[in-house]
């Protein structure tokens, strides 16, 4: 079960403020004590979902760990007097992350993405660091209905490689649904949610330039890389949350 003490409350959700080191640690300490843990990434899409959806919002505050995936949860932990010490974006992570995996003898299973996108990303990173072990593949592209024969046959195939951590990247929050309903069936001592970290991973979607996506301003670049998908969620999204969260601060100075 979760343990909250120390997460910063930003819109009802609870997010640990962890460096990578402590993440790293984390997992290593689930995996080794036989743990069956979730760890979860939050943005500010996602805590608009949150928002508006208590039950995905209880999930994330049932979870062991919540980690900041964003530049505008961290600004605001700041509104809100609290500090996040780093944003962990997969896009970067995954490469530290593989790293730590292969050095402490670990095992991923690779869950999400088009077809042939997670294993290229395998491949990559295999040839960074070939003691990385990927115990199983598959694409996201499957029905995700509970009991359907595509899902059982997956949770089945998962559970036979039965991997220290399963990395997840449906996006949000299709990954987080299918946690919600088979989480508790699968052998996986870890389970992380990736969203696009095979797309980045693989190389099939590119980074904006590094002026954006280091100074707090991804956001614009994923905008300007997939502006017809993305412009809802950030044009719209990003000043929802905003107000959203000087709300909470009037609140919070109220009480």
């Amino acid at each position: 079960m979760a343990q909250d003490v120390g997460r910063v409350n930003v819109l009802g959700v609870g997010v640990d403020p962890v460096t990578r080191e402590d993440l790293h640690e984390r997992i290593r300490n689930f995996v080794r004590a036989g743990e069956h843990a979730l760890v979860l990434n939050v943005n500010v899409h996602c805590l608009n979902l949150c928002h508006r959806d208590p039950v995905l919002r209880n999930f994330f505050n049932s979870a062991d760990v919540v980690f900041c995936d964003g530049a505008g949860v961290m600004l605001a932990a700041r509104l809100l007097g609290r500090r996040i010490p780093e944003r962990i974006t997969y896009a970067d992570w995954i490469w530290q992350l593989s790293d730590f995996v292969a050095r402490e003898g670990l095992s991923f299973y690779f869950l999400g993405a088009r077809p042939g996108v997670a294993e290229e990303a395998a491949r990559r990173l295999k040839i960074r660091f070939p003691n990385l072990k990927v115990a199983g593949i598959h694409h996201g592209y499957f029905d995700h209905s509970p009991g359907s024969p595509e899902n059982e046959a997956i949770i089945k195939e998962i559970n036979a490689a039965s991997p220290n951590i399963l990395l997840l990247g449906f996006g949000m929050p299709l990954q987080e649904r299918w946690l919600m309903e088979n989480w508790t069936r699968i052998d996986a001592r870890v389970a992380l949610t990736g969203g696009a970290v095979f797309d980045y991973a693989s190389g099939t979607t590119r980074r904006g330039p590094r002026l954006l996506t280091e100074n707090g301003f991804e956001w614009l670049a994923r905008l300007a890389i997939e502006p017809c998908r993305l412009w809802r969620r950030y044009l719209m999204g990003n000043p929802l949350f905003l107000a959203r969260v000087l709300k909470q601060c009037v609140k919070t100075k109220v009480r």
